[in-house]
């Protein structure tokens, strides 16, 4: 639908068609009702212009039927708007539970992504074709925002935070990639491409260049290596909590309060210790930060999730 338009993207993911069919009835509606509010007035002013000075005009009588058609009607079309947007909203904000995982960090000026099976690009991404892919973002230094034109999808991309898009691709090739939020001088060469292959040509891509070990072995790597199993084990004289089986369940805290042990608590954790301390435990954590880089971060969150993966087997 109108890719011979220079301005108008090429349609490659699932949500690519519904999301253009409602900018093109929100634009259609738009620009009707402002031709035909313009002309009105262009049409009335000439029509009732008034011919002398002492001219009174006629009263006019009310018509409840033109009332209610012009109440009904716009109240219609913008109750169309609202469950039509609300739908495709929900649509992208939720990922599949299936959907692959891949971690993403912006940094001036280049995008760096890590696949669970241990492979890193640098301002490319290579995904399967129609499969479901889940994006975890982060920032290292300045807002950046994370924009595939041809798949309808973007999502800022903050410092200190994590954010997620997901999206299903339904055609092979490349395409590009933006940073859609202006971070600085390079801004504008923040690029990269999108490379949608066949499932078995992607599998052929990701064993090309084996890794060293994926994204859990390099988070339990992590783990080993900064000495978290001497606090957080299943022991009496454990002085951090138990992680097995711990993520995505709720966490009672020293203040009263509870929280659900997801991305952001888990990373919050790492890097200030202090700031949500789960009761029962004394705040004796060190912080990590500037000691382990946001990749590091997000191996240490695939290797704590797959700490609860095994606990369901």
């Amino acid at each position: 639908m109108l890719t011979g338009f220079p301005l108008w993207p090429e349609q490659a993911s699932t949500f690519a068609k519904n999301t253009d069919a409602l900018y093109i009835f929100l634009l259609t509606v738009s620009g009707f009702f402002s031709v035909l509010i313009f002309a009105l007035v262009f049409y009335f002013a000439v029509r009732f212009r008034r011919e002398h000075v002492h001219e009174v005009p006629e009263r006019l009588k009310e018509n409840a039927a033109l009332e209610i058609f012009w109440s009904v009607v716009p109240m219609l079309l913008c109750v169309v708007m609202f469950i039509w947007g609300a739908k495709l909203y929900f649509d992208i904000a939720r990922a599949p539970s299936d959907a692959m995982p891949l971690w993403v960090v912006g940094k001036q000026w280049m995008w760096k992504i890590q696949h669970p099976e241990g492979r890193r690009e640098i301002n490319e991404l290579h995904v399967p074709l129609g499969r479901a892919v889940k994006l975890t973002m982060t920032s290292e230094d300045v807002i950046h925002s994370f924009y595939i034109p041809a798949f309808r999808v973007k999502m800022d991309v903050l410092p200190g935070r994590y954010t997620s898009l997901w999206f299903e691709a339904t055609k092979t090739g490349e395409f590009h990639l933006f940073c859609a939020e202006y971070c600085g001088t390079k801004h504008s060469g923040m690029i990269g491409k999108v490379v949608v292959l066949e499932a078995a040509d992607y599998e052929r891509w990701l064993s090309g260049t084996p890794s060293n070990e994926t994204m859990e072995q390099a988070g339990e790597r992590l783990f080993t290596q900064n000495n978290c199993s001497t606090c957080h084990h299943a022991r009496a004289d454990a002085r951090g909590p138990v992680l097995d089986g711990a993520f995505g369940k709720p966490v009672k805290l020293e203040s009263g309060a509870t929280v659900v042990m997801d991305e952001a608590y888990v990373r919050e954790s790492i890097l200030n210790p202090g700031a949500k301390v789960v009761q029962g435990y004394r705040p004796v954590m060190p912080t990590f930060q500037g000691q382990i880089s946001e990749e590091g971060v997000m191996q240490l969150l695939a290797y704590i999730k797959s700490l609860s993966k095994e606990q369901k087997k």
